[in-house]
């Protein structure tokens, strides 16, 4: 992955990727069943999508809404507010981002903080949970699929999550599977039964009252959860790999405009990475960041509080990242 540069001085500053072994606590680690499960079932649910009879275009508009609406819990809620303090809100609104971010089946808040914490503190290093140095599979996706005690162990959540785990609301999320699960549950639930009233009452059949239900389950659920999953895994995977660096990070963090698009903001990943505690991500006029929009929004309307704002530095002239 080489990167052009404006002479030798620059160069020098230019990071150099090398081959990385799975990060030990990992190496022998067990293979994490319920995830491999869990994901692999969803995936399979949101191939439902190929049956015609699901079909329907209010569904696939419900879906793609609900990518950026529940993706703010988890670019919003565990990433800017929870993770880095980027933003202070009212503790009602940071919890309903807690639920909507469960509705995207991303792990408990706890374990979601401590993974990226130590991303941030070992960025590309071996001990990094998931460097696409690794193997662009398992800087995706594959290292949720092994066991890793340095980030799933109450040790880590006490160093890298304290003030999480002292708060009644997280600890309760963390110590009852059966609570974040049953969120997730419960909103497929909701968007079937809204489906298929809505079929019902515009046809007065019961079989289309099913039929949109269905469509709305399928495609508003399982299909939106498994394009938020793949969008968010791969701010850790093609925004380490492939774009542009703005700043010099001493790791491979890349700016990607596709990613920034659909990760609404979170792909403006050097960035972040150079300014990790900043609310906003996108630094120049076309790094569009939908996130940081509502953030000031909600700071413009007084909801939000102490709003951190980029450092002030000017910024290395760009350069593009190739592999």
């Amino acid at each position: 992955m080489g990167r052009a540069s404006g002479g030798a001085d620059e160069r020098k500053r230019v990071f150099v990727p090398t081959k990385l072994e799975i990060p030990e606590g990992a190496e022998k680690g067990r293979i994490v069943w319920d995830y491999i499960v869990g994901i692999g079932g969803i995936h399979l649910l949101a191939c439902l999508a190929f049956v015609p009879w699901v079909f329907s275009w209010p569904a696939v508009i419900v879906a793609i809404v609900g990518v950026f609406f529940f993706g703010q819990g988890v670019n919003f809620g565990y990433h800017r507010l929870l993770t880095h303090r980027a933003a202070k809100v009212p503790k009602w609104l940071e919890y309903t981002l807690v639920i909507i971010a469960l509705c995207c089946l991303q792990d408990t808040p706890i374990k979601w903080v401590t993974h990226h914490r130590a991303h941030h503190r070992f960025s590309d290093k071996r001990a990094d949970p998931h460097s696409p140095f690794v193997n662009f599979f398992w800087g995706h996706m594959g290292w949720l699929f092994r066991e890793n005690r340095s980030i799933r162990s109450a040790a880590a959540f006490n160093e890298y999550t304290k003030e999480l785990m002292d708060n009644r609301f997280y600890r309760m999320l963390e110590r009852h599977m059966w609570l974040w699960n049953g969120v997730y549950i419960l909103h497929a639930v909701l968007f079937y039964l809204v489906g298929f009233v809505i079929g019902w009452a515009g046809s007065g059949d019961t079989a289309t009252g099913v039929q949109f239900g269905l469509s709305l389950l399928v495609w508003g659920v399982f299909v939106r959860t498994v394009l938020v999953w793949h969008i968010t895994w791969s701010v850790n995977s093609f925004a380490h790999r492939f774009g542009y660096q703005s700043h010099y990070t001493r790791e491979g963090s890349t700016n990607n405009w596709l990613v920034g698009m659909l990760a609404a903001g979170e792909g403006w990943h050097n960035n972040h990475h150079w300014d990790e505690v900043s609310a906003r991500h996108g630094h120049r006029w076309w790094e569009f960041d939908l996130t940081w929009i509502i953030i000031w929004t909600l700071e413009k309307l007084g909801i939000a509080t102490e709003v951190v704002r980029p450092r002030q530095r000017q910024p290395r002239k760009k350069t593009e990242a190739a592999n």
